[in-house]
């Protein structure tokens, strides 16, 4: 992933000044997942470029490093190492810190000055969004181009490609510049690296200070950037509002501009500023560990002693029926071979006792494969899975599940599509009803898809199915999360 900054003028060199990087040095900087350089390819009094270059190692990020969202995003074949994504804004924030704080020493006219600037960003993921591009960055005062490009050239009829290279032009302060590249990367890049709680409200009302709070797409970057948290959006809104009654001041806004932002979407922050007992007594429970303790709780209720978690990932479900003794065998089940070992580990099945190894195990298996090792359980867990699997698998999971595996007990989630309405918050109207709520589902469905394919396939094989929602309920739209409870029929 590549950035360029080009500077106009006269005496252009003077960008090294301002960026706090020396033009005739290349350097180098670590980065949690990768390095990052900074170098300039041009350089002379009237027009000089500085590049900001990222080499992401994919091995690294499937290791699940601190920082990593886990949950096997980084797992498979994805295009994280490849594109402009929040790893480019958090690079930006590292290595052009003091830049966008406007600290120059000697040179702080300049840096006070708007200057003709050019940024250019290869592979920004747009994903359909190319008229925001427009509606984002020319209320910024932005000239505004984009190059797209086939999906594949070898097969023109899958269309545009996801991508765009973007190159946006004006005479702006730098430090502006960088602010705005840094809230809009992140905006645009859908699939965030990092942990998105409190302390990003006041790390984009800090960056969005002076342009955020009038910008007519206002709610729509709030809501990106917010990775649609109705809660931090409710937040963001109403510091905004405080800070269009008080002049524009932004209370409460320390600089870090240093450091890596903390994890993202229902994972816990590993490396978020702790809070106090009392706001970790009063904060409300995750959706995924509602629907971790839903699905525990059905197991308990079934009267299961032997369950099989078909796609355990990284095992949260698994450590949290070992804390229950009714469960006398647990395995766990998935594809990656890396999401397992990551489950061994956080399960401490190398120091783990005696009674405790003999309880669990973990395999290695596919849902839409027939294999042998999933009979003989009393129940099944499925949980946030079948929307990963493409719905021409899915006549095959169901064999494999409920006509060879036949479990007493099968309790399945899904995200129910409708609730995707709630999480839309700064969402474009014209965006296509069928936006999924992540890049790597397959389908997702509504309440009533969800109950035809669950009665459908319950009588088909000898099943009864009940019904539950999991999480806040929305009176229009539901429940986030959707859960059938299949018994088997005597």
């Amino acid at each position: 992933m590549l950035l360029t900054i080009t500077y106009t003028g006269q005496n252009t060199t003077d960008l090294g000044y301002l960026l706090h990087k020396n033009p005739y040095r290349p350097q180098v900087f670590e980065l949690n997942h990768g390095r990052a350089f900074v170098f300039y390819p041009e350089v002379s009094d009237a027009r000089t470029t500085a590049a900001l270059l990222l080499d992401i190692d994919p091995i690294d990020l499937a290791r699940g490093k601190v920082g990593s969202s886990g949950g096997g995003l980084f797992d498979y074949v994805n295009d994280r190492p490849y594109v402009s994504s929040s790893f480019l804004s958090t690079a930006i924030s590292r290595v052009y810190g003091t830049a966008i704080t406007g600290r120059a020493d000697r040179h702080q006219a300049l840096s006070d000055s708007a200057l003709n600037l050019t940024a250019a960003i290869t592979m920004l993921p747009c994903r359909g969004d190319t008229q925001m591009l427009r509606r984002v960055f020319e209320p910024l005062g932005y000239e505004v181009a984009y190059e797209t490009f086939l999906a594949d050239e070898m097969f023109p009829e899958w269309g545009a490609s996801s991508y765009v290279n973007l190159t946006i032009r004006a005479k702006v302060r730098l430090r502006d510049l960088l602010k705005h590249l840094n809230v809009l990367i992140p905006v645009f890049d859908r699939q965030k690296h990092y942990w998105v709680g409190a302390d990003e409200v006041d790390k984009l009302l800090r960056l969005g200070e002076g342009w955020l709070a009038d910008h007519p797409e206002r709610d729509y970057i709030t809501g990106r950037y917010l990775n649609r948290s109705r809660s931090l959006v409710n937040q963001a809104f109403d510091r905004l509002s405080t800070v269009d009654q008080s002049g524009g001041e932004v209370l409460s806004a320390e600089p870090d501009f240093a450091a890596d932002a903390p994890a993202a979407a229902e994972l816990p922050a590993t490396t978020a500023t702790p809070d106090s007992a009392a706001e970790r007594k009063e904060r409300k429970p995750s959706l995924n560990t509602l629907r971790l303790e839903s699905v525990a709780a059905a197991l308990k209720e079934s009267g299961a002693k032997r369950v099989i978690d078909l796609g355990c990932g990284e095992g949260n479900l698994l450590r949290l029926l070992l804390q229950n003794r009714q469960f006398t065998q647990i395995t766990g089940v998935d594809v990656s071979h890396l999401a397992l070992k990551r489950a061994h580990s956080r399960l401490r099945l190398d120091r783990a006792s005696d009674s405790v190894r003999e309880r669990i195990q973990l395999i290695q298996g596919s849902l839409t494969y027939r294999d042998s090792r999933f009979g003989s359980y009393d129940a099944a867990a499925v949980v946030e899975v079948i929307e990963h699997l493409d719905p021409s698998r899915l006549a095959a999971f169901e064999r494999v599940l409920f006509e060879f595996a036949k479990p007493l007990t099968i309790v399945l989630t899904t995200p129910n599509k409708e609730y995707n309405s709630v999480y839309e918050l700064g969402l474009d109207s014209s965006q296509p009803e069928e936006e999924l709520r992540h890049s790597d589902h397959r389908f997702e469905w509504t309440r009533v898809e969800f109950r035809q394919w669950a009665e459908a396939t319950a009588a088909k094989h000898g099943y009864e199915v009940q019904f539950q929602g999991i999480g806040d309920t929305d009176p229009t739209y539901g429940t986030p999360t959707q859960m059938g409870v299949f018994s088997l029929c005597e």
